[in-house]
């Protein structure tokens, strides 16, 4: 009786893991159909309005440089204006007006370019259309999930900023689901920082800056595999934190400040979907840091083995 009692116990654990995991699955699913539909939706409404601005400042210029060139040929030939002309030249103060106009177009420009920017970021990090496996830049997908959380890194009222240091690698185009991959950027990198924002909370100014907060991420090719690790330098997490980290529903994190999803999601993206292995390294006072893995190339077994879970469609 008691092996058969052992025995059910264990199937009904099993059971919960896996309706855990499939709720898991299933809320995040949810999510991030939401949040790729979102950002691509106001990445394209963005683009719009830009692209009309970006493509006549050139026009503008021109036309500008156009007019300023008129200008300076009357200054020539017309050296001695009437008193009317030359109050007005002094009340706009024109030689000033010269030299700052192209100087505005110009920082409009850039402005434009950086706009245009973030647009491209938004629509890397979401890819809808790309829900299939195929080769990619891993860098591009890290710069652009970096690029989301930017105002995160910088310096506040509460604490001073994150500096990101990028030890990238040379690394080829990966074979993965990028939507899903840059996803798992964001969920680490989003730890990262609320790791050094809880750990600010326990120092003081002075702790601050004698170890300034820092994330640093590096990339390198590991034998047929690519590696990516994301470390920050906070206070690092227990051992039987460490056990608990990646399963369904569980947080550290204060009530309504964390789902418990992130790492676990994280973790079947990349053990079962990619074949790779996620796992984290840290002790009390030394930081934290996660090593993602996975295959240059998902050949044909691995992908068969990730259809078998019914992980794809």
């Amino acid at each position: 009786m008691a092996e058969i009692a052992e025995a059910q116990s264990k199937k009904l654990e099993k059971s919960l893991r896996e309706l855990q995991q499939t709720q898991a699955q299933l809320v995040q699913a949810e999510k991030m159909s939401s949040l790729g539909q979102l950002v691509a939706g106001v990445a394209h409404e963005i683009n719009n309005p830009v692209n009309f601005i970006y493509g006549n400042l050139k026009y503008a210029k021109d036309y500008t440089q156009c007019l300023l060139n008129l200008v300076y040929l009357y200054q020539q030939f017309y050296a001695n204006p009437v008193s009317e002309v030359q109050e007005y030249i002094k009340e706009i103060e024109l030689d000033f007006l010269l030299d700052d106009l192209p100087k505005i177009l110009n920082s409009m420009e850039v402005g434009a370019e950086r706009i245009s920017e973030i647009v491209l970021s938004l629509r890397n990090f979401s890819r809808l259309d790309e829900a299939e496996k195929k080769k990619v830049d891993i860098h591009q997908g890290l710069d652009s999930t970096l690029l989301i959380l930017q105002s995160r890194f910088k310096d506040s009222v509460d604490r001073p900023g994150i500096k990101v240091v990028k030890n990238y690698g040379d690394l080829p185009l990966v074979d993965c689901y990028a939507g899903q991959l840059n996803q798992v950027f964001m969920n680490i990198i989003s730890n990262a920082i609320d790791a050094l924002d809880n750990y600010d909370n326990r120092r003081v100014i002075a702790e601050i800056h004698a170890n300034p907060n820092k994330i640093t991420i590096t990339t390198e090719i590991i034998e047929t595999n690519c590696v990516i690790r994301i470390a920050d330098n906070g206070s690092g997490i227990t051992e039987a934190v460490k056990e608990r980290l990646f399963d369904p529903f569980f947080t550290t994190k204060p009530v309504g400040k964390g789902t418990g999803l992130g790492l676990s999601i994280s973790y079947q993206i990349i053990v079962e979907k990619h074949g790779g292995t996620l796992r984290c390294v840290s002790e009390p006072g030394q930081g934290t840091e996660f090593w993602i893995k996975i295959p240059l190339s998902m050949n044909k077994q691995v992908v068969n083995y990730v259809k078998s879970l019914s992980l794809i469609k």
